[in-house]
């Protein structure tokens, strides 16, 4: 699929730069509905029935009464990931050679580069004021325009099971976001659990058909002082296969070498009990605090730890986002206005409150008490986030790495890098040439 998806990208950038990057065509549907209003149609990447689907769909509903007397009306499109957020990433991009873009599309940050390259995104620099955009953690940023606008922020930590870990007697109560543990710490309470009888961590590794193995376990490479490509995200050669890189991939290989984690964990082998911490973001809290209650009664069973640091503190960030499309619409006016309100405060709020990630926006007040999963989340985020590398050849890298990470358990780090750097080198050439 990602192969796909890297093969299509390649074409529309060559149709776009001789057809002046822009889609054209009839969205087979009219702008108006038959009460005059101004149609404004927003597709989102989860189910409808979802809990986040759900809060999508409230909001939206809101909107729709609060516009009504300006005769503007904003229809959902819900089309899940079913096959992955690759899936949904190859739809978004047949969707525009077909000229059949929603006006507001929901996206996956790191293709930022790559969707505004193509003309998939419309520049909003000019229409969201320098004001507004300051009270967001980050922004949907290429080459110094702004093409998009979080949802919800993100970061990731180890969750814990208290009884496991009181039983074999490790105390990690001294391991905060302001005070993160350190590799070698890592792997000395992996070995107190492996003793113990337990399998250690859950670290995700079998998380290789989509961006989860990637969005979880790239910090790594940036705490271990490693990094992907040059500033300008055409340049992975003496990066991504960089001495200081292969120490962050080897750290995740020393793990699997240990039988501290393994590729044959089960999906919920932590959730009953099975497992001792599991690597994940703010979307298990929701889970742990009403899915499991036969095995974690309440948050007095479970904990957040912090990512490890090695030569800096480094953790995962970076979540979907809006954009508006360029589509036939060339009146952007109620689109605008759409934007704004799913990127309110009050929306931001509602949907984090649902998905238990961190609302996207700094004047969202959930006054989060210190030691609690949701505090050590914004905390680290704060303090560490790093986000994945900014290129136009993201799916590429994307790919790249879930091949490394699935390679880890049987082969040399070093010999996965070189296979890994030449590939995404290729694509990075490839793409510059035709950018020209």
């Amino acid at each position: 699929m990602k192969k796909l998806l890297v093969s299509i990208l390649t074409i529309m950038l060559a149709l776009f730069m001789a057809f002046g990057m822009t889609a054209c065509g009839d969205t087979g549907s009219d702008d108006t509905d038959k009460d005059g209003n101004t149609i404004v149609k927003i597709m989102f990447h989860v189910d409808k029935s979802s809990t986040e689907g759900q809060a999508y769909q409230k909001r939206l509903n809101a909107f729709n009464a609060a516009y009504k007397d300006q005769k503007i009306k904003a229809q959902g499109v819900f089309k899940a990931r079913t096959a992955g957020a690759s899936g949904y990433e190859t739809e978004l991009l047949n969707n525009q050679i077909e000229g059949t873009l929603a006006d507001i599309v929901t996206f996956d940050a790191p293709n930022t580069a790559a969707y505004a390259k193509s003309g998939l995104l419309y520049d909003i620099s000019s229409l969201i004021s320098q004001e507004d955009q300051a009270k967001f953690y980050s922004l949907n940023k290429y080459e110094g325009k702004l093409y998009g606008l979080p949802i919800q922020e993100s970061s990731a930590g180890f969750y814990y099971n208290k009884r496991i870990f009181a039983a074999a007697g490790i105390n990690v109560s001294g391991y905060t976001a302001e005070n993160p543990w350190n590799f070698e710490q890592f792997k000395a309470v992996c070995a107190q659990l492996k003793a113990h009888g337990t399998t250690a961590v859950d670290m995700r590794i079998d998380a290789v058909k989509d961006e989860t193995a990637p969005y979880l376990l790239y910090s790594f490479i940036y705490a271990a002082g490693g990094s992907f490509t040059d500033s300008t995200g055409y340049t992975a050669n003496g990066y991504y296969n960089s001495a200081a890189t292969a120490r962050g991939f080897q750290f995740i290989k020393d793990l699997i070498s240990a039988g501290y984690t393994s590729y044959e964990i089960g999906a919920t082998d932590f959730f009953t009990g099975k497992v001792g911490m599991y690597l994940s973001s703010g979307w298990t809290i929701p889970d742990l605090d009403n899915k499991y209650k036969q095995y974690f009664a309440s948050r007095e069973d479970w904990g957040l730890l912090p990512y490890p640091k090695d030569e800096i503190a480094a953790s995962a960030t970076g979540s979907w986002s809006y954009a508006i499309t360029n589509n036939h619409h060339t009146d952007k006016t109620a689109i605008v206005e759409l934007l704004k309100w799913m990127t309110s405060s009050e929306s931001s709020k509602a949907i984090t409150d649902a998905t238990g990630m961190i609302p996207a926006r700094k004047d969202v007040n959930n006054n989060y008490a210190a030691g609690t999963p949701e505090y050590t989340l914004l905390k680290q985020l704060e303090l560490s986030g790093r986000e994945r590398p900014v290129t136009v050849a993201y799916p590429t890298f994307s790919t790249t790495f879930n091949q490394v990470i699935s390679g880890l358990g049987t082969s040399d780090v070093n010999t996965l890098l070189a296979t890994a750097t030449n590939t995404l080198q290729l694509e990075m050439n490839k793409l510059q040439n035709l950018h020209g």
